[in-house]
């Protein structure tokens, strides 16, 4: 049984430093779950580059990262308990072990760990969004999933042309798929 250490060099900044417990932590909730874990990795490099293209404030930056590290952390819970793990059961299992985790992992405070929440209860929900954490969240999770289900070009393009907001997710998806509109 392999064992996930949770020190970080000492020259890492805090927020790095809580990032990269989250992410050991994420791992080892996955464990045996490759595809999850390939998944979240993906997501959280997507989403980080995106919020950094835009220069998000770094309070939002670590919040949008910490998101797409935990967004998908409701599907375990939801198969067990459902058997199944669409997107509103993600959202509805998400949040709780989310919170346990970051409350384990510790130093974010309380209205950090309620937003991180917010975003993993929302991240199938593509109406009323509220700020570019989530809109960013959005979009880094469907440049991954349109690749992962090997989507229809159109599929991408419809998604594209009703959610997608920011340019430099715009310009991303159409270069990883080649768009021309």
């Amino acid at each position: 049984m392999m064992t996930v250490s949770h020190q970080t060099p000492a020259s890492l900044t805090d927020a790095m430093a809580r990032q990269t417990a989250v992410i050991a932590r994420m791992i080892e909730f996955d464990r045996g779950d490759a595809r999850r874990i390939q998944h979240f990795l993906k997501v959280y490099t997507f989403a980080s580059h995106l919020g950094r293209r835009i220069g998000l404030p770094a309070r939002e930056q670590e919040i949008l990262e910490v998101a797409a590290i935990l967004h998908d952390i409701g599907i375990h819970p939801a198969l067990d308990k459902y058997g199944k793990q669409n997107g509103k059961l993600q959202e509805q299992e998400g949040p709780v072990p989310a919170r346990r985790l970051l409350q384990e992992v510790g130093g974010y405070d309380e209205a950090f760990v309620d937003r991180v929440c917010f975003l993993i209860g929302h991240h199938h929900t593509y109406t009323g969004v509220d700020g570019q954490d989530w809109q960013l969240l959005l979009e880094a999770d469907f440049l991954v999933n349109s690749y992962e289900d090997n989507l229809p070009v159109e599929a991408i393009r419809s998604f594209r042309d009703q959610i997608f907001r920011s340019a430099e997710a715009i310009a991303l998806l159409n270069t990883q798929f080649a768009l021309d509109n």
